[in-house]
């Protein structure tokens, strides 16, 4: 395990969580958007991270194979999925440029499935997974400076 691993494995951590801090702020920006290029209401977007798995670690040679879980290489972001399983939202206003036509939402309005609740809290978790990286980093630099010291 190298010097700097640490520090990478919470660098992977804090772009990822950086990320998922953009989308959020997206999904709030578009809480009340009727009318999307692709066509319909905004879809609320969610990122989705994955393990990174493709890079050697080192290995304990006294380790049995079977209780070697791996040791961690941080995370990365696999994509960015639209939610298509929470429910739109419907509002009656006929008289709005988006109202439904005909059917059996006539003279509903669909809004976007943003909940700002739900967006709020998913911030602040992704804001505290940022600051806890943060301080991983912190606590590697300071180990190092420590460290130094001692060659003194």
């Amino acid at each position: 395990m190298g010097m700097f691993t640490a520090i990478n494995i919470a660098a992977t951590g804090m772009t990822a969580e950086r990320l998922r801090q953009d989308v959020i702020a997206d999904n709030i920006a578009n809480v009340d958007t009727t009318r999307t290029p692709e066509g319909g209401a905004y879809k609320r977007s969610r990122v989705v991270l994955e393990p990174i798995t493709d890079t050697p670690y080192f290995r304990l040679p006294f380790l049995p194979d079977e209780w070697d879980g791996g040791a961690g290489n941080g995370v990365r972001v696999s994509e960015i999925q639209k939610d298509t399983a929470t429910a739109s939202r419907y509002v009656y206003d006929p008289t709005h440029p988006d109202a439904i036509l005909s059917g059996p939402y006539e003279g509903y309005v669909e809004y976007p499935n943003v909940n700002i609740v739900t967006e709020m809290v998913d911030l602040i978790a992704a804001s505290r997974a940022y600051e806890a990286n943060a301080q991983i980093v912190n606590g590697a630099k300071s180990m190092f400076l420590k460290a130094l010291e001692i060659g003194r």
